[in-house]
């Protein structure tokens, strides 16, 4: 592929490169050097491409090299308006600087179909030495933990990687965020999911945002938790998106103290456009569920992730409950207790709907009182949990039998007696619901405050 060299992306060692058909070495006086200097740019002139860049670089002493330059790089991919947003590309060396930086990249992964991409992402690149500036990079990354596999799609993903000094703003990010309960191990994952972290400056970008998070009531704890997941959390503009957003929600009636609740469910809700997206929201709600903007507002609170939710897909189950009798108004009530509902799939809420009137044969009004109900498997809750009780003979609500673990399940079931039910924390539900970016809480033994509340509120 490339002119008068080659290398291999299979050797630890450098390949060895044939020297370039033209002279390198010719000794010009300081007229002739200024007649090459001329007619090297009235030949990149007559390209198209703008030399002015160009006068206080050392240019090669023949028009024969340039010309070599510029179909080396066109036969990377680059085009002329390429050269032009970066003509310093055009004082790098094909066989000192070009090949051996290529040559490298191709080496740690990169494909050479992607290579003038690359170059046109992150033209610097070609300035670069392979052993003094771009091999320490590597070698730091790998430190990090990010997989070798990765390396590309880091790079590709950010290449301005190879410019930073090891010393400066990727060591300083690392330290601090481990400094505030990111684990290690978890750099390097986050690494590849979000690698500009590294490029931001503590200072000025990282620490403002988490003194923000912590003062709206979430620990460092839940913040390193939240990063370790949701790493590109920290690109959000603070000023610009992300102190916005929370006034918004402020604004459309979610309860200060909620808010820490509502960013650890859902981080996702600082860099959306929120304003746009609840004000849509908010009018649906009221004009097709009848629900106002007080049960809007707790609607949001209590499964945030709600506002990017398709207005199609959150009618769906509103139908179905409609069509099995449940009036307007009992529809309304329903949701604003459980939004989960409107995340479900109708097919799956039929099938309990059919289980709950043909075996269980209990009155519709009791799903109104308890709408978890459907959040909860058929066949791995409902049916044998059911089964056990109707084989005791215990009549029992809802949610008694259905909103505990399995252990206290048996342990009421031994019991002589029904105990009172008591209110669990209303963002906590024990059904199975297949949100975008969602996970199941189950036990809590040995947690800290702080682990409970992020396991309970947390959707990552």
């Amino acid at each position: 592929m490339f002119q008068n060299c080659s290398f291999s992306s299979q050797s630890g060692k450098f390949p060895e490169y044939e020297m370039p058909s033209v002279t390198w070495g010719v000794i010009q006086g300081r007229k002739e050097r200024l007649v090459s200097r001329v007619i090297i740019c009235d030949y990149l002139k007559n390209l198209g491409i703008i030399p002015d860049e160009l006068e206080y670089l050392e240019l090669p002493s023949t028009v024969e090299v340039m010309k070599e330059r510029v179909e080396f790089l066109q036969k990377l991919g680059l085009t002329i308006d390429d050269m032009n947003e970066y003509p310093l590309m055009l004082g790098c060396s094909v066989r000192k600087n070009m090949v051996p930086v290529l040559g490298y990249l191709e080496k740690i992964g990169i494909q050479r179909s992607k290579l003038g991409e690359f170059v046109k992402n992150y033209p610097q690149v070609l300035h670069t030495s392979v052993v003094v500036e771009l091999v320490p990079v590597i070698k730091f990354l790998r430190g990090l933990d990010v997989e070798r596999q990765d390396i590309p799609y880091v790079l590709q993903k950010y290449p301005e990687l190879l410019g930073f000094k090891l010393e400066g703003t990727m060591s300083t990010s690392v330290a601090y965020l481990v400094s505030i309960g990111v684990s290690p191990r978890d750099i390097g994952p986050m690494v590849t999911q979000f690698p500009y972290f590294l490029g931001m400056r503590v200072g000025t970008t990282i620490k403002p945002i988490v003194d923000y998070l912590v003062s709206l009531g979430l620990p460092k704890k839940v913040l390193a938790r939240m990063f370790e997941k949701r790493t590109y959390v920290l690109g959000y503009d603070l000023e610009d998106t992300m102190k916005p957003n929370v006034d918004c929600l402020i604004s459309f009636g979610i309860r200060r103290e909620v808010v820490a609740s509502i960013i650890a469910q859902f981080p996702q809700i600082l860099g959306l456009p929120l304003k746009a997206k609840l004000s849509s929201l908010q009018y649906f709600f009221n004009l097709k569920l009848k629900i106002d903007p007080e049960g809007f507002a707790r609607v949001v609170e209590k499964m945030p992730q709600i506002v990017s939710l398709n207005q199609s897909v959150i009618l769906k189950p509103v139908e179905f409950l409609r069509g099995r009798g449940i009036s307007y108004d009992d529809a309304a009530k329903m949701v604003v207790k459980c939004p989960q509902l409107v995340a479900l799939s109708v097919e799956l809420m039929k099938n309990s709907y059919y289980f709950f009137k043909s075996e269980m044969k209990r009155p519709v009004q009791e799903l109104v009182e308890f709408p978890e109900y459907f959040t909860y498997s058929l066949e791995s809750r409902i049916k044998p949990r059911y089964q056990q009780l109707a084989s005791k003979g215990i009549s029992c609500s809802l949610s008694w039998f259905l909103n505990c673990s399995d252990q206290r399940f048996e342990e009421r079931l031994r019991a002589d007696f029904i105990e009172i039910e008591s209110a669990g924390p209303s963002f906590y539900m024990g059904g199975k619901l297949e949100m975008p970016g969602s996970e199941i809480v189950s036990e809590e033994e040995d947690e800290s405050d702080d682990e409970i509340l992020y396991r309970r509120t947390v959707s990552l």
